[in-house]
């Protein structure tokens, strides 16, 4: 019988080698990493079913409340720029359930969102334990990295988001009308979708340097068609934080800068990477 990826032989050196895999033995070591990154969405899904006051009360409707952190300490800043637009003292979002199962579905959803959010950075290390093998030596040392970084950029994107984006999203959404007559009573779904959407999307568009690292390593993407096409970036996040901000550039520059920066960071390592491949390619 084969053995199995932990198995190890001798090689001429005395070092110690890894024996290739058959196709049969990947798939079910694939098996047992998924198996255990589900286990640990499962086990937080369970902790976040049973404390559904926390997670709802205190974390998932709290932005849409005035007294929300994030809304507090935007209309202190309006009164110290004089910018009225930016205090959302305003936003007292309605919401109702309209399906008899909606509650508890909601609840059973975004329990497993709660731990797919949660349990990110053990996936993404289930993900590079099931690689690892078939790295080099160096490439295990980078990838180590990799698993850390991703991990923060993935939770910073999400910690970002809620704390700044969701708010300005749900207070443009939440009161915008197209006649005073019609009045805004928000299903508890449609909220929900909002939230979650905003908030896991801009968690993984913060791993941005992370694809373009690996992209530039491949040969797939250079630091000079970032930097050229840089203009039409600026213009997509303008267009963007002026959908969900209040009509107002102040706001429109808070979400703009942080996610221009991580372009820029993005462009620096995309041009450390390109450097260091095109000397190997030369030497």
């Amino acid at each position: 019988m084969a053995e199995t990826v932990s198995s190890k032989k001798r090689d001429k050196d005395g070092k110690k080698a890894e024996k290739e895999m058959s196709f049969w033995e990947h798939l079910e070591e694939l098996r047992w990493h998924l198996v255990r990154s589900i286990a640990a969405v499962l086990v937080i899904a369970v902790i976040a079913f049973l404390n559904r006051h926390l997670v709802f009360d205190q974390i998932i409707l709290a932005p849409k409340d005035s007294e929300f952190i994030t809304n507090k300490l935007l209309c202190r800043l309006s009164e110290i720029l004089n910018v009225k637009a930016l205090c959302l003292d305003n936003l007292s979002l309605s919401i109702i359930n309209i399906r008899m199962s909606g509650q508890f579905l909601t609840h059973m959803y975004v329990s497993i969102i709660s731990g797919v959010v949660l349990a990110f950075p053990y996936i993404i290390y289930e993900i590079w334990r099931f690689v690892q093998p078939a790295l080099y030596a160096k490439e295990k040392k980078y990838s180590r990295g990799a698993v850390i970084i991703s991990s923060l950029l993935f939770l910073i994107g999400v910690f970002f988001s809620y704390f700044l984006i969701v708010p300005l999203t749900l207070h443009f959404l939440g009161t915008y009308q197209v006649s005073g007559n019609v009045e805004n009573t928000i299903s508890l779904s449609s909220y929900i979708s909002t939230v979650v959407s905003v908030t896991f999307a801009v968690g993984i568009v913060f791993e941005l340097p992370i694809l373009v690292y690996f992209l530039t390593r491949v040969g797939l993407l250079t630091p000079g068609f970032m930097k050229k096409n840089r203009k039409y970036m600026i213009v997509i996040l303008l267009l963007l934080s002026a959908i969900i901000t209040p009509p107002d550039v102040f706001s429109q520059i808070m979400v703009v800068i942080p996610l221009m920066g991580l372009y820029e960071i993005s462009i620096s390592i995309s041009k450390r990477v390109f450097r260091k491949r095109t000397m190997e390619l030369a030497g």
